[in-house]
């Protein structure tokens, strides 16, 4: 799919008023001139009409079908909630177009693995919106380690808040506190920060974790009414990466009063550390420090421009975050499926590992 003209873009999951696609995705995209926002679908014609006027899309479909179908599409942007990815991956998939899903790719790793296969017999790319590795500072970091700015790396720490999955949930997200959805803060704002921490460091070659769901009900925000927190608001794990370092994390539920995202990288010649104002690294602002030599201070790192490969430097910060994936998409560098079930292997290793109370591996290969 990597040409020389521009990839249309169809999106299911677009909302006139909110969502992820018209905050991120939609502004990235029509900043992008490698790729056109060709079509959308609605599920009335109502709907069509006002999702057409609000974006200036050429295509609506009242169908998801008819979008997956269109030859206006070259690609397809699922940004759904999770539930509904197996079947429109699997769509798209078979009806021989690439793929861009938003994270968590499925429900759980079963229904992951499946896609990641699918895409593959179908001869198709499947692309995937773990977009904390691809935020520019993360890439930064990731170079300016690699270039032995702080020599040999020992440990790193983590600590974020879910920012949802606390005392309070908006009712568009009350989805998320069943396990079954494959949505919980586990799968979401840890695993999408912890793919960052892999990407930058390397994997787990073992871990141990805890988790706990400590409020046992969430309040929902437009009617007042307390529903039953069934997932994890507390996951800890600890464990060894690739290469000997010694890492842990802690994610907890909600947005927090205290540190809501702290990530220490401490190396033989010296520290790096990042914070933010929540969990998700794609959504808040990173603030990125660095000392060289023991005992030095902690400078701030201005990020460098080229990490930035979005060309208009006037869009606002989330979109310019997700803008890298589709840049990236076409440096051949983007996560693609087969980085999805990683992640998805990974979490499954902690659950196990939560449940067991044992220590726990997965497989890094197909």
């Amino acid at each position: 799919m990597y040409t020389a003209k521009k990839i249309k873009i169809g999106i299911i999951g677009a909302n006139p008023e909110r969502g992820w696609a018209s905050t991120a995705h939609i502004p990235a995209l029509k900043a992008l001139p490698d790729y056109e926002l060709s079509a959308l679908s609605s599920r009335t014609k109502e709907d069509g009409e006002k999702l057409k006027a609000t974006f200036g899309v050429p295509h609506v479909y009242d169908t998801v079908s008819g979008l997956i179908q269109s030859p206006e599409v070259d690609l397809v942007l699922i940004t759904v909630r999770v539930p509904r990815h197996y079947e429109l991956v699997s769509q798209a998939a078979k009806a021989g177009k690439h793929v861009f899903s938003e994270w968590p790719l499925a429900r759980n790793l079963k229904e992951a693995a499946e896609l990641a296969a699918l895409v593959k017999k179908n001869n198709v790319k499947g692309f995937i919106g773990l977009q904390s590795r691809s935020v520019p500072a993360v890439r930064f970091i990731k170079d300016y380690i690699a270039q032995g700015n702080i020599g040999e790396v020992l440990s790193t720490s983590m600590i974020g808040s879910g920012i949802i999955y606390g005392e309070f949930t908006e009712k568009a997200n009350d989805y998320t506190v069943n396990p079954e959805n494959g949505a919980g803060m586990i799968n979401v704002t840890f695993g999408n920060a912890v793919d960052a921490l892999a990407f930058v460091l390397g994997e787990f070659t073992e871990l141990s974790a805890t988790t706990a769901t400590r409020r046992k009900t969430t309040t929902i925000v437009e009617s007042g009414e307390a529903v039953p927190l069934k997932i994890a608001d507390q996951v800890a794990v600890t464990g060894i990466l690739v290469g000997g370092v010694v890492a842990s994390v802690h994610f907890r539920g909600g947005h927090l009063p205290g540190t809501n995202f702290l990530w220490e990288i401490n190396g033989t010649k010296g520290d790096i550390q990042i914070t933010a104002d929540g969990g998700s690294l794609a959504v808040f602002e990173l603030t990125v420090k660095a000392s060289k030599g023991e005992n030095s201070a902690m400078e701030i790192l201005e990020i460098p421009t080229v990490y930035n490969l979005v060309p208009d430097r006037e869009l606002g910060r989330i979109p310019t975050n997700v803008g890298q994936n589709y840049q990236l998409i076409q440096q051949e560098k983007a996560p693609t499926f087969d980085d999805a079930l990683i992640r998805h292997r990974m979490i499954e290793a902690i659950e196990e590992s939560a449940r067991t109370g044992t220590r726990q591996s997965y497989r890094l290969s197909s």
